[in-house]
């Protein structure tokens, strides 16, 4: 019964890992799109220093992400893309200072990005805010598709898990039946004739969480080794909660399983036992 349990625990908690991965995996990308915040010819130092400090200490800035690049470097990145000849004529350098940074993933939809450019483009030495707008209503219009499916299929995951275990835990306790009636017939309580099911119930549901966890563990480690990737987005604080819930539905399902079915057999006739 264990091993049985902890294969259905498995693969929800499996499920559930593939969510999480995906959910960090969407923040990552949402957290590394640019916004570049262009600045006017001529704005003076202080000013230009008071907005990169106003920017990186905004809520919605990612930590860290804010980079100033000069019209000159600008000018060095483009030549090293199309070769040395680039913008060699006796022309000024078209391009402007620029600020460029990342947001926040609980800031990455349209509306707010739509006030963030509203609020930098408000400071008199802003000429424009530039960001990848279609890029980003695509991206943010598919997660909403993508998360709605997936709240569905993990809500049939969990049913499904739900009726296995409790077909695992019924089809277990079929042979103690007639030790569960003649309990009964000899004057013992529901409560006592329950409670050692209920305590072995309780053992079983842990150990089939613990190796379900364990299993999942491996998976995980063995994943990093082949896609070095994953170790950019890893949680280990979701992991740990999808881990916790993991185990605790374990323990509910096997003690509401029994408790449900052992009651079953107590109201039972004799009869109606074989």
């Amino acid at each position: 019964r264990i091993l049985s349990v902890a294969l259905v625990l498995f693969l929800l908690g499996f499920f559930g890992l593939v969510i999480l991965q995906a959910t960090n995996l969407v923040s990552y990308f949402k957290e590394n799109i640019n916004l570049m915040v262009e600045v006017k010819d001529g704005a003076l130092v202080g000013s230009l220093d008071s907005l990169e400090q106003v920017i990186a200490q905004a809520a919605y800035t990612k930590p860290g992400s804010l980079q100033f690049i000069s019209k000159e470097e600008a000018l060095d990145m483009l030549r090293a893309d199309f070769g040395e000849e680039f913008l060699k004529l006796d022309l000024p350098n078209p391009l402007y200072d620029v600020i460029v940074f990342n947001v926040r993933a609980s800031y990455m939809n349209p509306d707010n990005l739509k006030a963030i450019r509203e609020e930098i483009r408000s400071s008199p030495i802003v000429s424009d805010v530039y960001y990848q707008e279609s890029f980003v209503g695509a991206l943010v219009q598919n997660i909403q598709r993508i998360g709605w499916l997936a709240l569905g299929l993990g809500v049939f995951f969990t049913f499904v898990a739900f009726v296995l275990i409790h077909n695992t835990i019924r089809l277990a306790l079929y042979s103690n039946r007639f030790l569960i009636k003649n309990m009964q017939l000899v004057g013992a309580s529901w409560g006592f004739i329950s409670r050692p099911f209920l305590l072995l119930s309780l053992r079983n549901g842990i150990y089939s969480a613990l190796i379900a966890i364990a299993l999942l563990l491996g998976l995980y480690y063995l994943a990093q080794q082949d896609i070095p990737e994953l170790r950019d987005i890893q949680d280990w604080l979701g992991m740990g909660l999808l881990f916790a819930g993991l185990l605790l539905f374990g323990i509910l399902i096997t003690l509401s399983s029994t408790y449900y079915v052992v009651n079953k057999y107590l109201k039972m006739r004799v009869d109606d036992l074989y």
